[in-house]
């Protein structure tokens, strides 16, 4: 279940990055400049390359060790078959996780450019106006009303 998790978290995360920074070319430099194509760019290359990585080492890790489950290992120590490839999967996978912080991060000029606006408006008085509900004063002259009661 990890490894789906993985595939879906980082292999559909690394396609929206190729995928935005292609668009970021197209863009440019209407929205924004060439430099920031290039940074998306090598955000991109580096998404890809922890991603080989993480992939590479955890097919060693997994074939120096027939038999073991490896998913449910949950100690390693150094010198043993496949704690390198461990080591090297770890960091890859972090490092991918610290590159799709950073893609995301080369966003903050382009949302400064946007101004977005609410307005509230108020359909009735109170928020138990319905045809489902009876108000308190339908009932007869009371202290209690849904938002007072501490329990039903």
């Amino acid at each position: 279940m990890h490894l789906v998790g993985a595939i879906l978290t980082f292999g559909i995360g690394a396609l929206y990055v190729f995928i935005q920074t292609a668009l970021s070319y197209l863009m440019q430099p209407h929205i924004h400049s060439k430099t920031m194509f290039w940074t998306r760019l090598s955000v991109g290359i580096w998404t890809l390359s922890s991603i080989i990585s993480m992939f590479v080492s955890s097919v060693i890790m997994y074939s120096t060790l027939p038999g073991v489950e490896v998913n449910k290992k949950l100690h390693w120590t150094p010198g043993e078959p496949g704690f390198t490839a461990h080591i090297v999967s770890t960091i890859s996978e972090w490092s991918l996780a610290l590159s799709f912080i950073s893609f995301f991060l080369t966003y903050i000029r382009d949302f400064k450019k946007i101004n977005l606006r609410a307005s509230a408006e108020l359909q009735s008085n109170h928020l138990y106006e319905s045809q489902h509900y009876r108000p308190v004063s339908a009932r007869g002259p009371t202290e209690t009303s849904p938002l007072l009661t501490g329990s039903i």
